[in-house]
């Protein structure tokens, strides 16, 4: 069985530790290999290749870090594919849709290669009488990454490309049940040029997380993941005197007024709510309809929702594929069943759903709740899963007031033809993304991502201006030259003049 390994100073370290986790293909449900979990000797080992590759990097050029992304990003467009057909394998979702997690993560690595641009200061000049003013922008050191299984390549090209492009070098803790594709894109940073020690990999699980969190030479965290492991994530970190970015969970409302488009509201319904099988944080889990909206909204998106195809994501006829394991498919599954016993109608229940030949897979069809209420389950949890919600409102008012009302802030989307019901919800909503008739607003890579309230621990969005000062830190320098003139001896205390 083939074992992924963790990669340190340049190269692959065979784990030491003698603990493995398992790696599973979750089409048929079979174990297909394994990766080594890192100890705290080996987390810190890669902290050290780290420390003193940051002696040179922090101090090299824009001009070489800048030939080294643009090189790394011709590597990752050449082996797309590839990286696509790890994150199927590991995964599970669709070919189509690790293509597209992909393009996305390489946005933030095109991003990166425009880094001068990014760092470049500000200079105030004649301040006071031959004094000078410059606000500059420097590296952190070693900072760290720990990512979720959803998007094993996107969201680490979210953390590590411009942390390094900034100067510092990176460690990063990729999730245990993906870790192939963390490793392909060290395999081709170190190609594309990128010194040894710069990007390290260590593979794990909470043992590997506590020991980055611990460490004293780690300088700053990033993180993707559910709501409390980020509260667990910043509190930690903090404690330890680090800077903490710790993005969380979700759950994501679309409300759609009786002016929208309902046929564009169906299909945006179902390809937020259903894609990638549910398991994104920017997913459509809840539609709040408006007045008479709701049975004709609901009859259209199960008119769509019958027709998905769901199969193996190598499938290229499959539009869905399975859940990451067997134990995420039956808790997500456990919802469905528990909302129909608070009371919830359940339109359609995709808890038997099962593929031909597959069995042994994690599969889930889709699932539609109505008359969903707050109290339920379902409504309150992240569920992660192919799972929609709907709640029937019969104002704009109680529709804003119940979404406020979530201890969640992290994406939103409104569906009208109305501009001026847009932009007063744009201003009203409680949410760090909003989209306006766009279901699922990830910003592009020169925007920032992330929430409000339990959706980010921490001051800063990831990437995009917000990633650059979180992987920065500011100085400003006060100089004077003086002429050969000046002289003298003057114990006032100085004065603008």
């Amino acid at each position: 069985m083939k074992t992924i390994s963790h990669w340190i100073g340049g190269k692959p370290v065979e784990g030491v530790s003698g603990n493995f986790g398992p790696v599973y293909n979750p089409a048929t449900g079979a174990q297909e290999k394994q990766v080594a979990f890192a100890s705290v000797d080996e987390v810190d080992a890669a902290v050290r290749a780290a420390k003193e590759a940051f002696r040179t990097w922090g101090t090299s050029s824009l001009a070489k870090r800048t030939s080294v992304l643009f090189k790394y990003r011709e590597l990752i467009d050449a082996h797309r594919e590839e990286l696509a057909r790890l994150i199927t394998a590991e995964h599970g979702k669709v070919h189509s849709d690790a293509l597209g997690e992909v393009a996305r993560g390489l946005e933030i690595v095109e991003l990166a290669c425009g880094i001068p641009e990014k760092l470049k200061g500000e200079l105030s000049t004649q301040v006071s009488t031959r004094v000078d003013v410059a606000a500059i922008r420097q590296s952190l050191g070693v900072v760290a990454g720990i990512t979720p299984f959803n998007f094993p390549a996107m969201v680490p090209m979210w953390m590590f490309p411009l942390a390094i492009a900034c100067g510092n070098t990176f460690v990063l803790k990729p999730s245990e049940k993906v870790p192939s594709a963390a490793f392909k894109l060290a395999e081709l940073a170190a190609e594309a040029g990128l010194p040894d020690g710069v990007l390290n990999i260590v593979n794990g699980d909470k043992v590997a997380v506590d020991a980055i969190l611990e460490h004293p030479d780690v300088a700053a965290v990033s993180f993707v993941g559910s709501t409390p492991i980020a509260r667990y994530i910043h509190t930690t970190g903090t404690a330890n005197g680090k800077r903490v970015q710790a993005l969380g969970g979700a759950k994501n409302h679309m409300l759609v007024l009786p002016d929208a488009d309902l046929d564009l509201a169906a299909d945006s319904a179902i390809n937020a709510a259903y894609g990638s099988a549910g398991e994104r944080c920017m997913a459509i889990s809840v539609v709040v309809a408006v007045g008479e909206t709701a049975d004709p909204l609901i009859g259209k998106i199960k008119e769509r929702a019958d027709k998905l195809r769901i199969g193996p994501g190598d499938d290229p006829a499959s539009e869905m594929g399975p859940l990451i394991t067997k134990v995420h498919r039956d808790k997500v599954a456990s919802y469905v069943t528990g909302a129909a016993a608070q009371g919830a109608d359940v339109v359609i229940d995709g808890t038997g759903y099962t593929v031909e030949g597959y069995e042994d897979g994690h599969w889930m069809g889709v699932s539609l709740l109505d008359n969903v209420t707050p109290e339920m389950d379902a409504y309150r949890d992240e569920i992660f899963g192919p799972v929609l919600s709907v709640v029937r409102v019969e104002s704009y008012d109680e529709a804003i007031a119940l979404m406020n009302n979530s201890p969640w802030g992290n994406g939103t989307a409104i569906f009208t033809r109305d501009g001026g019901a847009a932009r007063r919800f744009q201003l009203e909503v409680e949410a760090g993304m909003v989209g306006v008739n766009v279901p699922i607003p990830v910003p592009v890579g020169y925007h920032s991502f992330g929430g409000w309230k339990d959706s980010l621990f921490g001051d800063h969005h990831i990437y995009g201006n917000d990633g650059v000062h979180f992987y920065t830190r500011g100085k400003v320098v006060t100089t004077r030259w003086p002429d050969p003139s000046d002289g003298g001896i003057n114990l006032g205390f100085p004065s603008n003049h």
